[in-house]
């Protein structure tokens, strides 16, 4: 993009990518001018404003706003069974460590976030369904959070397109889902309202409080986006989010032993992940 074209200048790129960090802990900035430029055009022209001095008031006054910009700025690549080795790790090593300590009756906390549009805690509900053979004997509870609303939105629809699928087999695909046309399958309502979803900014300590704290939580593929910063202080909400001697997971390329010493590694025949200290 030539500076001919460039639709924010210097100093508005920089207020804008401020405004970014500050309310998400993603990082962004001349490196990923495109990327910026054209989201915050979009949104720009959808309002009615002449320029991004014009917009930026608005920006800061109006929550509707802001979360709409926030939402085109989320990366929702995502799939069922995505990680499966993961989702093999939960079912054969981390729930029997887990229920060492609970009751028959008991509730179990997994938390998916950023869940996105809902692939991976339907994924947690389907494989525990299909793996867990103890999965009745417990209260299981799965919530699904993320910071983009309009991926909470589909994620509570349920409807997915055949990519989203195309890692389950034909007998999980016809029995848990429900064919609408061509392209979309809608997820069964037994499963659907078996997941609870919620709107958290990792970043917020409040918001992240606000969802109690989990056995499990699933947290793959955002720490990246984040700067040390950022990282360091979601770590330390994903911490206190978490019930001693519980387990995080992250993504494949990331390590919480170069974010945070108040985890320990894990190492489990499936995956490697992180836990809370039983007596911290």
């Amino acid at each position: 993009m030539t500076s001919e074209s460039r639709f924010l200048t210097g100093p508005e790129l920089v207020r804008l990518c401020d405004f970014l960090y500050r309310r998400t802990g993603m990082l962004f900035g001349e490196s990923k001018r495109y990327y910026v430029d054209r989201r915050v055009a979009e949104r720009v022209q959808a309002t009615g404003a002449l320029t991004f001095s014009a917009y930026f008031p608005r920006l800061l006054a109006d929550h509707a706003e802001s979360e709409l910009l926030i939402n085109s700025f989320t990366v929702n690549e995502t799939y069922f069974y995505r990680e499966e080795h993961q989702l093999r790790c939960l079912s054969q090593s981390l729930l029997p460590e887990i229920i060492k300590s609970k009751r028959p009756g008991d509730r179990i906390r997994i938390w998916s976030v950023p869940c996105s549009t809902g692939e991976e805690p339907y994924s947690i509900a389907i494989w525990l369904l299909e793996n867990w053979r103890l999965v009745d004997a417990y209260h299981v509870e799965i919530v699904g959070s993320d910071i983009d609303t309009e991926a909470l939105r589909r994620a509570q629809a349920g409807a997915f397109d055949q990519r989203s699928l195309s890692r389950l087999s034909d007998r999980l695909r016809d029995s848990y889902f429900q064919q609408a046309d061509a392209r979309q399958w809608h997820i069964i309502d037994d499963l659907r309202q078996s997941v609870k979803f919620s709107s958290v900014n990792l970043i917020d300590r409040s918001s992240v409080a606000a969802e109690g704290q989990f056995d499990v939580i699933f947290c793959r593929n955002v720490l990246i986006y984040f700067d040390d910063a950022a990282r360091s202080l979601a770590a330390g909400h994903l911490h206190d989010a978490m019930l001693p001697g519980g387990y995080v997971c992250l993504g494949h390329t990331e390590s919480m032993g170069r974010i945070s010493v108040r985890f320990k590694t894990a190492q489990f025949e499936d995956a490697v992940v992180y836990q809370r200290s039983s007596d911290q």
